[in-house]
């Protein structure tokens, strides 16, 4: 196992230094606007949200919800809340306003940092604890509680900040909160498949190991660019496209916009990213999409079966797909959900720099991951980390799935509030329970099979994993995503169409039904004979996804 190189700095030291070192260099901007900040403008609006925070009496440890789309401003206001020494409570923009309420006052949230579009949901009387919200917008205040005064330190904040800093504020003027590695920094309220939310409490020296690995592995240098276009409120982007690119120099734009592919394709042409961080589905739609019919295409399909000329036509689609990233892109890390096997096996045939990688918001987020593309072990989710243990509650690990369990620096402390959720999800003797099953193999790379609650006994002793039966039926015509589970001792998919591509085909959705019948045979005969399904059923929407984009199973029991 290689061993990594510890970043000799604690987790809040980092910004102070990256800041103080670039602070001339872009930081930070905004898809589709001209604006961008510097590193020395972003350590600027620290200093003064530093000013509010000590004058409205918030104190180190407080706490400082913020809820939103992807923004420069969420990224500052965020980064002022765990500089100050508070901290930061990042709320899904999706989740409804009771949700949201609820989360606020459940971390006992003093400030709220909101978008002018959901502070229009909610309520502040029903948010007893807070002193005030602020705008994310262009940070005006929307209310404070009687008897605080944050209007009139708003207001006069240009007048204290130039009292502060007389001669100008400049690299040496960065001055961050000295509290150790073990402090909460972040509570990050989970939004998972099964239903429940809970507040993650991740330390500094939880984001320090993912900090340090990325560190090692990926390799971000001064200049470089990154495109956010995950959720910031979960851990899986913060920890990459934000949270790390910020420490080496990195100039990050946030997308800000529903990731919809012709968006996607129009930002990467113009930020022209290194470094792509992604969940599966993206690149599954332009699998589908754009190389599945090239494929079906008769010449190519013949070209393909031709030696030396088969390597030539991969070559192009490498080009091709490195090209619609913006041309410069050198590593994708796909996460946050399983990557459908077939996809995955044809970006490896064809050489693209795609690795993957595993891990839960509860180890901020990293247990496995290996950036070098090139030795990555196909259907694995890379190596085990270095600062991180994994075992398998198996009897044969490396043949037989188990839950995955963990420990080591990335792992949380516990659920804020929640001593019966924490010391369920730890063991007796201290490892985490991912609820993932899962092998490995003898040199550290792990291989995911399926959620431990999604698993289906069979009646004849079978273990199936619905996962691993929905990504073949997902690769079926017409299919745009599927669920299985079973009902009466029947194992049941339903299945939501692609309804895109039967209006571009010209194919009535009357005749759907025989379609998947179709695709029923073809599945059956390319599972195991206890895998197979008695019927699909088609469902009107899409599924309701987390923001790892994995769909909420709970909620589809009973249909």
């Amino acid at each position: 196992m290689t061993t990594e190189k510890t970043m000799e700095r604690t987790f809040i030291n980092l910004y102070e230094r990256s800041f103080a070192e670039n602070f001339e260099f872009d930081a930070i901007s905004d898809f589709g606007t001209d604006r961008v900040f510097t590193y020395g403008d972003v350590a600027r609006q620290i200093a003064r949200f530093h000013i509010l925070f000590e004058e409205c009496r918030i104190n180190r440890g407080d706490k400082i919800s913020i809820v939103g789309k992807n923004s420069s401003r969420w990224a500052m206001a965020y980064l002022a809340t765990i500089t100050y020494g508070a901290i930061v409570v990042p709320i899904l923009h999706d989740f409804n306003s009771n949700d949201i309420v609820h989360i606020v006052n459940h971390s006992d949230s003093m400030l709220l940092f909101a978008s002018d579009s959901i502070w229009d949901t909610l309520n502040e009387d029903s948010m007893s604890e807070l002193k005030g919200a602020i705008s994310l917008t262009d940070y005006h205040l929307f209310f404070q509680r009687e008897g605080e005064n944050l209007s009139e330190i708003l207001q006069t904040l240009d007048d204290r900040f130039n009292r502060k800093y007389p001669n100008g504020f400049g690299s040496t003027n960065i001055i961050y909160s000295n509290q150790p590695d073990s402090d909460t920094v972040v509570l990050n309220y989970t939004s998972g498949t099964t239903g429940f939310s809970k507040g993650v409490m991740i330390s500094g020296s939880n984001l320090s190991g993912n900090m340090t690995h990325a560190h090692n592995e990926i390799g971000l240098c001064k200049g470089n660019r990154m495109l956010s276009f995950l959720p910031l409120s979960h851990t899986y982007g913060a920890a990459f496209d934000f949270l790390y690119a910020l420490t080496e120099g990195v100039h990050t734009t946030f997308l800000g916009k529903t990731p919809a592919p012709k968006i996607l394709l129009q930002a990467f042409a113009e930020v022209r990213p290194e470094v792509v961080v992604s969940v599966p589905l993206i690149f599954e739609k332009i699998y589908k999409k754009t190389i599945l019919p090239m494929l079906g295409k008769r010449a190519i399909s013949l070209a393909l079966n031709v030696p030396m000329l088969d390597a030539q036509i991969y070559a192009q689609f490498r080009r091709k797909l490195i090209s619609a990233l913006g041309g410069r892109c050198r590593l994708v890390i796909i996460g946050g959900a399983p990557f459908n096997q077939e996809v995955e096996d044809f970006l490896l045939k064809i050489k693209f720099p795609v690795c993957v990688g595993y891990g839960m918001t509860e180890c901020a987020p990293l247990i496995s991951f290996d950036a070098d593309h090139t030795a990555f072990v196909p259907h694995s989710c890379g190596k085990i980390l270095p600062c991180m243990e994994v075992r398998i509650d198996s009897d044969d690990p490396y043949n037989i799935a188990g839950e995955i369990q963990t420990r080591g620096q990335n792992v949380m402390s516990g659920y804020y509030k929640n001593k019966a959720a924490t010391d369920a999800i730890f063991t007796d003797d201290g490892w985490l329970r991912t609820g993932d099953l899962g092998t490995m193999d003898r040199n550290g790379n792990l291989f995911i099979r399926g959620r431990l609650k999604s698993m289906i006994l069979s009646s004849s002793g079978q273990n199936i994993y619905p996962e691993e039966i929905e990504a073949k039926l997902n690769n079926l015509p017409f299919v745009m995503e599927s669920l299985v589970m079973e009902k009466n001792n029947r194992l049941v998919a339903l299945v939501y169409p692609d309804y895109e591509s039967l209006a571009q085909t010209g194919i009535s959705s009357e005749n759907l039904p025989l379609i998947m019948e179709k695709n029923k045979a073809d599945l059956n005969n390319i599972v195991a004979a206890y895998e197979k399904i008695a019927e699909i059923q088609l469902y009107p929407n899409e599924f309701e996804k987390t923001p790892k984009k994995s769909i909420k199973r709970y909620l589809y029991n009973n249909i």
